[in-house]
């Protein structure tokens, strides 16, 4: 997955690409560059491995002028990062760039299609062969040469295309990767994301596979798959640049780590109407609906399949209907039992994971009912959803996902609740007192950043830990497996998640002198069981720091440590429990030297399969 931004209008194309480029960097961070077209006869252009800050050293010394231009910043697929493999690929001639997302599965046969021709290839990447089709079919018209090069493409695929021979010119085409438009005055732009592009404007086309963006002579024009206009509806984006900025943090993290308890408020309270009734703007199922539902599935990746796990608790007591939980790059794969009687709950922060996004097609394809959780307005999964829950949890930037979880948790409760509700299986007494306990998640959480300096002292005893280990019950064991993700993801500290009762079949030959072990102990059923596991690694040399309610003196009597966060109700503790375990990695991750908010191999959003 890589960040793409481009640029026509009055202004230095390169500034606002590095400018946009700089928000887009969690996106892709190993290499950079740009090409501008400034009525020469060749493009001038600028690339370099590494951070964007490689890049804008090279332009301190040697500006790229003119009006018109492309940048990316890349994350690594076809070939290894280096100043070749960097994006802007351009002609032999230097007169066509292209910038890419996206991966080009048939990249192969089209490379020895055109090496047989003639042309020379000097990086190891696919997007080479989109600038080199294009040169290939240029006759003078640079939009008739994208298309006729996209109709040999097979894959995913968002473009961006400049040519010295046509200066007033910039066309963007986009296939199963995200790409926006953003239009100012006398001036447009496209970008992977909305954030870079907001300094500049707030109105936004959002464009759909197969489309293409044209701008010639300061007139954009949108056309589909067959070259006909398309009349879209303009967008105005309702967050500003200050939400996608760190707020005085040092790290992006922490300050999404800040920004939970206002997720959790704003997630919530935005769909209770004055009776305290849960309203869920764009998901219109009725009670028939789903009494006709006899299965559900949630699919996801990452943290948002973490999620998910959580979302199983919710809907299976709650709501009283079956529900299984997959990987979305397995659920296609193992030939699931699909029909009009299914529903799929698909979770993703972006709204663009390919992963994700293929499983939903699937499950259309075979009749079923399909529901988004996302975090974007617009997005792909969005659009493709039948019914969508927007979790308002403002941009979200650091790689290592926060925020974003818990408003999916959040949101997984509410759609229980009202699933629960519609169908008769909990009374309105209940449903309205656990809408209150929602409600308090968010002080609750407060309270927890509040001792953040303590919980940062505890990470301290895990800075030079090469294993580590988190253990749970039952839900708690799905805060496990997210808080194991956080560690090991920005820390580079080998983690594993490992449900408690499972130790003595195998996970416990791993304990070792010293190895830290997080145990996760909020479920009041399956405290003593949890204590019993704590005292068999304590017995193997273990240091285990435990994770409980406040007032349960039990586990402070067998942990090393202890970090005491408020009770909730045993379904809502996941909330609760995952923000030391968030505030544990950050620490970690700091104390080991390391980039938090882009972690080393890692992009945001993963748009590719």
């Amino acid at each position: 997955m890589c960040g793409i931004v481009g640029y026509i209008g009055s202004k230095q194309a390169s500034d606002v690409i590095i400018d946009g480029l700089e928000k887009l960097e969690y996106r892709g961070y190993d290499s950079a560059g740009v090409a501008v077209v400034n009525g020469d006869d060749k493009i001038s252009w600028a690339k370099k491995q590494g951070r964007l800050s490689g890049l804008e050293a090279i332009l301190a010394k040697k500006p790229v002028e003119g009006t018109v231009g492309i940048g990316h910043t890349r994350w690594a697929t076809h070939g290894a990062p280096s100043d070749l493999n960097s994006h802007p690929h351009l002609n032999a001639a230097e007169t066509i760039a292209v910038v890419h997302n996206g991966i080009i599965e048939n990249y192969m046969e089209l490379r020895e299609m055109l090496i047989a021709e003639g042309y020379v290839f000097k990086s190891e990447t696919d997007t080479e062969v989109a600038v080199h089709l294009i040169d290939k079919f240029y006759e003078g018209d640079l939009l008739t040469a994208v298309y006729r090069a996209v109709e040999q493409f097979r894959g995913a695929y968002a473009l961006g295309v400049v040519s010295a021979n046509h200066p007033g010119e910039l066309v963007a085409v986009r296939k199963e990767s995200p790409l926006i438009v953003g239009v100012g005055e006398g001036e447009y732009f496209i970008a992977s994301d909305v954030p870079a592009i907001l300094k500049y404007t707030r109105n936004v086309y959002y464009l759909e596979n197969d489309e293409v963006v044209y701008v010639k002579d300061g007139k954009l024009t949108i056309l589909d798959g067959e070259q006909k206009v398309i009349d879209k509806e303009l967008k105005v984006v309702e967050w500003d640049i200050e939400a996608a900025s760190k707020g005085g943090f040092d790290h992006f993290m922490m300050k999404e780590i800040y920004d939970q308890p206002q997720a959790i408020h704003d997630t919530l309270m935005r769909r209770l109407d004055e009776d305290g009734m849960i309203h869920l703007d764009d998901i219109k199922l009725t009670k028939e609906d789903l009494d006709g539902i006899t299965k559900m599935y949630i699919v996801a990746c990452g943290t948002a399949y973490h999620a998910g796990l959580v979302g199983k608790y919710a809907i299976e007591k709650l709501a009283k209907v079956p529900v299984e939980v997959d990987i979305a790059s397995e659920f296609r794969y193992s030939d699931p039992f699909i029909d009009e009687h299914t529903m799929l709950i698909v979770v993703s922060q972006s709204g663009e994971t390919a992963d994700t996004l293929a499983a939903m097609k699937l499950a259309k394809a075979k009749g079923a009912r399909v529901l988004a959780i996302t975090n974007v307005v617009g997005s792909s999964v969005a659009r493709e959803a039948h019914d969508v829950f927007y979790t308002w949890a403002g941009p979200e930037i650091a790689v290592a996902s926060t925020k974003a979880y818990t408003a999916q948790m959040i949101a997984f409760y509410m759609i229980a609740l009202d699933f629960a509700y519609k169908k008769g299986t909990i009374t309105l007494e209940a449903y309205h007192e656990t809408i209150k306990k929602i409600e308090a998640l968010a002080p609750l959480v407060q309270e927890i950043l509040a001792d953040k300096d303590e919980i940062e002292k505890i990470a301290m005893d895990m800075k030079d830990a090469q294993n580590a280990f988190y253990l749970g019950r039952g839900v708690d064991y799905t805060t496990a497996r997210e808080a194991a993700l956080k560690l090991k993801e920005i820390s580079y500290i080998y983690t594993e998640a490992f449900a408690a009762g499972e130790l003595k079949h195998g996970p416990i030959a791993l304990i070792d002198q010293g190895t830290p072990v997080l145990c996760i102990v909020t479920q009041e059923a399956l405290e003593e069981k949890m204590i019993s596991n704590i005292k068999e690694v304590k017995a193997r040399g273990a240091f285990v720091i435990a994770i409980t309610r406040k007032g349960n003196t039990e586990v402070a009597k067998v942990a090393d440590d202890v970090i005491y966060i408020p009770g909730a109700d045993d379904l809502l503790m996941p909330v609760l429990s995952v923000i030391p375990t968030q505030l544990i990695s950050y620490y970690v991750s700091i104390a080991r030297g390391n980039d938090v908010d882009k972690p080393r191999n890692l992009a945001k959003s993963v748009t590719v399969e």
